[in-house]
């Protein structure tokens, strides 16, 4: 059963790099969106989609990625349920870290919620790249650990979100765009 709770503003990145049953990762992109609204969910705002390269390099096909902002009065793990749901049906598997997949819809923040706690979100936001390969996490954390670091979802969240505050940092997701390399700014193109 769903947690209910009074409207409030999510984000969430979206994308993906394989065929799915219903075609290339645009089109899946696009159905997933479709399939998240509901009497819990609307979407407000949609970032353009953005050519972006496998993480790591090398890990697959370029991927399509993008950004959507929620209301939603769903709690933090129903809203998660919901996109993991959805993910199954379109056929994502989770075969390891960072695979090549037909759809991923993370959950990047709830307003200002740090979930479940700050020190256990800052432990993962330290977490070595060494351990980033290898550990996931066994329960939700908000806002995502690795937010601050990924141009393809910062500049797409830009798009859409520029002045939501990271609430362990302080840092706007423009400040955050902002901050990123040149290079890596560079790789993420509109299509």
């Amino acid at each position: 059963m769903e947690s209910i709770l009074k409207h409030r503003l999510a984000y969430i990145a979206f994308g993906g790099n394989m065929l799915s049953p219903v075609g290339n990762p645009t089109v899946t992109c696009y159905l997933a969106l479709g399939r998240l609204v509901s009497a819990a969910i609307q979407i407000t705002a949609v970032s353009r989609f953005f050519r972006t390269p496998a993480y790591p390099a090398g890990s697959g096909p370029e991927f399509v990625n993008g950004a959507a902002r929620l209301s939603t009065s769903l709690s933090a793990q129903a809203l998660l349920e919901r996109l993991h749901l959805i993910e199954s049906q379109f056929a994502r598997e989770r075969r390891g870290r960072w695979s090549a997949r037909t759809l991923d819809l993370d959950l990047i923040g709830i307003e200002q919620d740090v979930l479940p706690d700050k020190a256990t979100v800052q432990a993962w936001m330290n977490l070595s790249p060494d351990c980033q390969r290898t550990e996931t996490p066994t329960r939700l954390l908000l806002p995502h650990p690795r937010l601050q670091d990924r141009a393809f979802v910062l500049i797409p969240l830009a798009e859409i979100a520029p002045e939501w505050r990271h609430p362990l940092t302080g840092k706007t997701v423009a400040e955050m765009a902002d901050a990123l390399s040149d290079a890596a700014k560079a790789a993420i193109t509109p299509f």
